[in-house]
């Protein structure tokens, strides 16, 4: 049996109750049904089933009991009709650019991504004939200049990684409508708790699962959620074919993940305004970006599309690399690690690591400098966490 999807739960509500599927058994925590294959109890059922005929599950690949709880709870939880959940965040990066595109079309994304985000944008697309434009997303102008009579598909990520840019969702979605075109929202940065991109017209929402929803550094996945009729002409086959799936066991640990991610996100979200109010002063730090903060360079924008600002924060130390080195090397509580959204606190230094392979040029493009870090905030005690970056911007302005 399944719970009520018809209810008008709020978020909280949603996240720890919405599309449980029950067995038999009545089991009070969600069950893991971790198999490939299922049986079916006649020839004939099992041509129905293969036809479509009736409903039930065929291959794993294809769909899967637990998995399909957790495309149903995010499809409740983002406003979504349909949903498939992949193997990892750029699975379903790739899997929803490429999907509906063919030799031929043109991709218009902005320039601010991350940086195997814009991999697959200009380096893997062309390789298929598909073309692309790279663009300052900040002003829809830019937008409006890289169409082409070929143009079918705009992507963004907004807040972007690292550097926290926001990019007006309905403006540019206004224009993919205009011309035909589907537009596509990486809401990794943003949760689906503060930005909702179909609410703003996108057509097409996807998310790394790792970060935010598992938040606890315990699994890859990947969510793609639209429209039931995009992902029945589009997605559908070439997921079915191509087999970008995810595990029953991810799906469940991300289950797990979505109970607490409303009290994980809005404590980290707490800890990350005081956090980035306390950079700011300091005379260690060139610049601070964080969408909660009013000199945020996008703010206008942020008031009417987000309900909240932000678990990460963007930074520039003074002095470059060596500055930006010494300052993570000296951290006790704050890890340096790539990921983001975890529990535990996490720095990273985008030029040699997310961002490494883009050339100085395309870095520079996209705000990244010698000195520019992204700070992930956790659930740590906040003056600890403070206390924690004082000390260490003090010992690396020793060094």
């Amino acid at each position: 049996m399944t719970s009520d999807k018809t209810r008008n739960w709020r978020p909280r509500t949603t996240l720890v109750h919405g599309s449980t599927l029950r067995s038999q058994f009545g089991e009070m925590s969600e069950a893991i049904f971790l198999t490939q294959g299922y049986v079916y109890d006649t020839a004939e059922s099992a041509e129905a089933r293969f036809k479509g005929e009736v409903p039930g599950f065929i291959y794993s690949r294809y769909a899967n009991p637990t998995v399909d709880m957790f495309e149903k709870r995010m499809c409740q939880l983002e406003g979504a009709q349909d949903a498939r959940a992949t193997a990892s965040g750029m699975a379903a990066v790739a899997t929803a650019i490429l999907c509906s595109l063919k030799a031929g079309d043109h991709i218009v994304a902005a320039r601010a991504l991350f940086g195997s985000c814009r991999w697959v944008i200009d380096t893997l697309a062309p390789r298929y004939g598909i073309e692309a434009t790279l663009v300052d997303g900040k002003d829809i102008a830019n937008w409006e200049q890289a169409v082409r009579p070929n143009t079918k598909l705009f992507f963004l990520e907004s807040p972007t990684n690292p550097t926290l840019e926001v990019i007006d969702i309905a403006a540019v979605a206004a224009l993919a409508n205009s011309i035909g075109a589907r537009l596509v929202v990486d809401n990794v940065f943003a949760t689906p708790l503060l930005q909702r991109p179909l609410d703003l017209g996108a057509h097409v929402v996807v998310y790394s699962a790792t970060k935010h929803i598992d938040g606890q550094g315990r699994c890859l996945g990947g969510i793609i959620l639209s429209d039931k009729e995009w992902i029945d002409e589009n997605l559908h086959d070439y997921f079915r074919h191509t087999g970008p799936s995810m595990s029953p066991f991810n799906a469940w640990t991300l289950l797990k993940g979505l109970e607490t991610l409303s009290v994980r996100v809005d404590q980290q979200m707490r800890s990350a305004a005081r956090i980035a109010d306390f950079l700011a002063q300091s005379p260690q730090i060139e610049r601070v970006v964080y969408p909660g903060r009013p000199d945020h360079p996008q703010a206008d924008i942020i008031a009417r599309q987000m309900s909240g600002g932000s678990t990460l924060i963007c930074l520039d130390v003074k002095g470059g690399k060596e500055a930006a080195f010494a300052f993570q090397n000296a951290l006790d509580i704050v890890l340096i690690s790539n990921n983001l959204g975890d529990a535990k606190s996490l720095i990273t230094h985008p030029a040699t690591t997310t961002h490494k392979n883009l050339s100085d040029e395309a870095r520079a493009e996209g705000g990244i400098g010698p000195g520019t870090l992204r700070l992930s905030i956790g659930l740590e005690d906040t003056d600890d966490l403070l206390e924690d970056i004082g000390q260490a911007l003090s010992r690396a302005g020793k060094a």
